[in-house]
């Protein structure tokens, strides 16, 4: 994981990234190794409660979302880590589509004007972020096969998010940012009928069926609210 940044970090360097911010967004967020990352990088750690969560510190001000790492979303066959935020939730729909946390943190860089320029990931995710972000570089690392996978070797991995961090960067100028959904319906399914009826009480949200809780909203920031509270 540690590898996997820093050479992502060298890769936008080099393509002349003059600020760049990494946010460690796995498990405990205490995972990345800072003395390995190249300076002046700086490193957000641990989880400030944000609704921005995996893209904290988000904002206008950026060129470019890299996101390094990433997994299917829960529901899933694509990886065997497969899940959206919590082990609770079996899977996540939004306008009808699987959610994946790509998906989130794309939408909110949407929100700010910033593009997603680049994913690594899992073979399944990638394949579905070029259909949701077509202008975005992708390098699939690994597949997943039931409980295992299937990766490239570390060297192969780090050499490809190199190039295509650089290959990104250096199209930013013509990556087309989509347009914002007009609306949202998010629809939670639960694999325990306790956890989505406890969740319903969320303002706004409704229990759909015993494991299923709903919500609608224009805002997409009400989308992330309701995510850092619901269970």
């Amino acid at each position: 994981m540690t590898a996997e940044t820093a050479v992502a970090c060298q890769a936008a360097m080099a393509a002349g990234a003059t600020e760049i911010v990494v946010k460690d967004a796995h498990g405990s967020g205490r995972n990345i190794l800072a003395e390995q990352l190249p300076a002046p990088t700086r490193l957000i750690r641990g989880w400030s409660g944000h609704p921005y969560a995996m893209v904290q510190e988000l904002d206008a001000t950026f060129d470019a979302l890299v996101l390094v790492g990433y997994h299917s979303a829960a529901g899933s066959s694509g990886h065997p880590l497969a899940h959206t935020f919590r082990g609770t939730i079996h899977h996540i729909e939004l306008n009808g589509e699987q959610l994946s946390e790509f998906r989130v943190n794309s939408l909110t860089a949407r929100r700010e004007g910033v593009p997603t320029i680049f994913l690594s990931g899992d073979e399944t995710l990638c394949a579905k972020a070029s259909v949701a972000e077509p202008d975005i570089v992708t390098v699939a690392t690994h597949r997943g096969v039931g409980h295992s996978t299937v990766g490239l070797h570390p060297t192969d991995t780090r050499q490809q998010i190199r190039d295509g961090v650089q290959r990104a960067l250096a199209g930013v100028g013509n990556h087309s940012l989509q347009s914002m959904p007009d609306a949202f319906r998010l629809a939670i399914r639960y694999r325990n009928q306790l956890d989505a009826y406890s969740s319903s009480f969320y303002p706004g949200a409704w229990l759909a069926d015993d494991v299923t809780v709903e919500f609608e909203t224009k805002d997409w920031f009400e989308i992330l609210r309701l995510l850092q509270f619901v269970r």
